[in-house]
Formats: C-alpha cells, sequence, structure tokens
C-alpha cells in the first residue's frame, strides 16, 4: 500500500493496525516512496537475543587469579590515612 505524507498524519492508528495484520505500508512524499512501515517480529528482543547467546564464550575468556582484591588487600587499602 502506498499513502502520501498527508494521508499518513491523518490517518497513522488506520496504517499502524494494518502493518499489524501484516501489511507493509509505504509512505510517499509527491507520489515518490520514502519510508516503508513494517510489523516488528516481538520474538526477537534484544533481551532474548543477550540470553540466547548465554555460554557462547564458554572456554575463550579467563579470568587470572589475582583479577580481585583479596579480603587483606581491601583492608589495607581502607585502613591507609586520609
Amino acid at each position: 500500500m502506498l499513502v502520501n505524507v498527508g494521508q499518513a498524519k491523518t490517518d497513522l492508528s488506520k496504517l499502524l493496525a494494518r502493518v499489524e495484520a501484516g501489511e507493509d505500508v509505504e509512505i510517499a512524499r509527491d507520489g515518490v516512496p520514502v519510508a516503508r512501515l513494517v510489523r516488528i517480529d516481538r520474538s526477537a528482543s534484544p533481551g532474548a537475543r543477550f540470553f540466547a547467546a548465554r555460554g557462547a564464550l564458554t572456554g575463550r575468556i579467563s579470568l587470572a587469579d589475582d583479577f580481585e582484591f583479596t579480603d587483606a588487600e581491601l583492608d589495607d587499602m581502607l585502613d591507609e590515612p586520609t
């Protein structure tokens, strides 16, 4: 479906309903298409993609044994006079 900008402004809610139903809508300026409204696939949300990749780097990343401060090192840092 092709609509001009003026019609798209007026009928945006109706156009979105058509898009939700699976129809693509092109918006034109002076008859020349400049944008397309398409339905978003909600199954691939950013959070879902993030959790799907969980474990993908297993065995490829390692941390040194001294990555974190020991309790004694933290105590020494906090006990220093200011």
